[in-house]
């Protein structure tokens, strides 16, 4: 039985419905009942749970061949990450308890940078991890694709995409959130010791311009590149209700200095197979 957490998100569903075609058995750990009947439609087992109680997690992975991690994602953390912190002590102690056969974590690039932003939440997570006496995977993949879900309305209304991720023209390490999800399902499936760590990026490096690009082959119009000045970049997140955007900008720095990066620049990572125009292209259309 494999436990798989996150299941109803783009990473657990493709990871479970890989597992399900190859006929193993999974165990869909949700938060809400509402939302188990399309699992139990499609065969899985179901466990309620929360990810920061540990009593209910241990429940939801005693027994397990396998176990798959998706820490929920702060994007407005209180300093020093204490809602990551929370989480992470649940989970591992969890796993201590239930002792799964292996982990499969969700982790990602940047893991292993020096300098504190949003992604030290992960870093934190596979900090606790390594120590728990399992067999641990920390899948780490680059930039998710689909995060120019954001972008769709002001390409599309303006011909604008307003990047962050700068200059226009650098690449950037991304990947499908498919690709992550088979990926995932792979290495779950796999037999290790210790802990290890699993690099993933897509067939190709993408710039902004590269994004742009895809946005107008989808939209059937032209969308050019408007990089947002750093220096608006606190204003602009506090206007949105961030309430703490230093991590976030601290992130966007790290990818933008490149000390967000995969070791030997992803010459070993994993690659992906899922292109940007496909993503983009599946993105626009189900806006519309």
């Amino acid at each position: 039985m494999y436990a798989i957490t996150g299941i109803t998100g783009k990473v657990g569903g493709a990871l479970a419905r890989s597992l399900l075609a190859e006929g193993l058995p999974v165990r869909a750990v949700l938060r809400d009942e509402a939302k188990a009947a399309e699992w139990r439609t499609r065969g899985c087992d179901v466990a309620l749970a929360e990810m920061d109680d540990a009593a209910s997690l241990t429940s939801a992975f005693r027994d397990a061949t396998g176990v798959f991690i998706l820490p929920p994602s702060e994007f407005d953390p209180e300093p020093g990450f204490p809602e990551a912190r929370h989480v992470i002590a649940a989970v591992t102690s969890a796993l201590v308890e239930a002792r799964p056969g292996k982990v499969v974590c969700l982790s990602t690039i940047g893991a292993d940078a020096l300098h504190e932003n949003l992604l030290t939440q992960r870093t934190l997570m596979e900090q606790s991890l390594q120590e728990i006496g399992l067999p641990v995977t920390f899948l780490r993949p680059g930039w998710f694709m689909e995060n120019a879900l954001w972008d769709i309305p002001s390409a599309r209304d303006e011909g604008v995409l307003r990047s962050f991720l700068q200059p226009a023209g650098k690449l950037f390490p991304m990947v499908a959130t498919q690709d992550v999800g088979h990926l995932a399902a792979a290495l779950l499936r796999e037999d290790w010791s210790g802990a290890r760590v699993v690099e993933l990026e897509g067939p190709a490096r993408i710039s902004p311009n590269d994004i742009a690009g895809a946005f107008a082959a989808a939209l059937k119009r032209p969308v050019r590149v408007e990089t947002v000045p750093r220096a608006s970049w606190e204003q602009t997140f506090r206007s949105q209700g961030t309430r703490n955007p230093l991590p976030r900008i601290r992130m966007l720095d790290g990818f933008n200095e490149g000390w967000i990066e995969f070791s030997e620049h992803g010459r070993s990572a994993v690659k992906g197979t899922t292109p940007l125009q496909s993503v983009i292209a599946e993105l626009v259309g189900a806006g519309e």
